[in-house]
């Protein structure tokens, strides 16, 4: 693969806006949890597609919490941020805060880690730019992604006795 020169995570920060209308509330009129994925989802993609200026797709999403609820009528902001980069994939970070209308008060009330891939035209794996960093800080959530990925690859086939279980389930209807 050819290498591609680094950009700074600043370079692809992205903000999104959402107002949580009724549709993607629960009956207790806070937000689905996966309307909240789904935004995520976006939020992070066009991070990794502003960074490696291709296209891109979710590989995984990991670390997923809900801190808090996010009740209707609520102004809902995602902020995405490249945390590192790797060979041919990228971790984002994802935060979602409330932000109520009146008195303006913001809660962290999601946050979630993804790794994103890129891709050519025919579906094959492109080079990624490098992170160059301003910031001891960067360096260090950057160490710590490349410990996260490690896990996540080692337990990557761990998953096939759940996933055997679940399909055999299936069958059996």
């Amino acid at each position: 693969m050819t290498s591609v020169p680094a950009k700074r995570p600043k370079d692809s920060l992205t903000e999104m806006t959402q107002i949580l209308l009724p549709g993607d509330a629960n009956a207790l009129g806070a937000a689905f949890g996966g309307s909240v994925m789904g935004w995520i989802d976006i939020c992070a993609a066009v991070c990794a597609q502003r960074h490696a200026r291709q296209t891109v797709v979710t590989a995984s999403m990991d670390d997923l919490h809900f801190h808090a609820p996010i009740k209707v009528g609520m102004a809902v902001t995602l902020r995405a941020r490249v945390i590192a980069a790797f060979t041919t994939s990228m971790e984002i970070g994802v935060t979602v805060h409330s932000e109520h209308p009146v008195t303006g008060e913001r809660q962290l009330t999601t946050s979630a880690l993804l790794t994103f891939v890129a891709l050519d035209k025919d579906g094959k794996k492109l080079a990624v730019p490098g992170l160059e960093f301003d910031t001891d800080d960067e360096r260090a959530a950057a160490a710590d992604a490349r410990d996260r990925r490690t896990e996540r690859l080692a337990r990557k086939d761990r998953g096939a006795r759940w996933l055997a279980l679940v399909l055999q389930a299936d069958r059996g209807r």
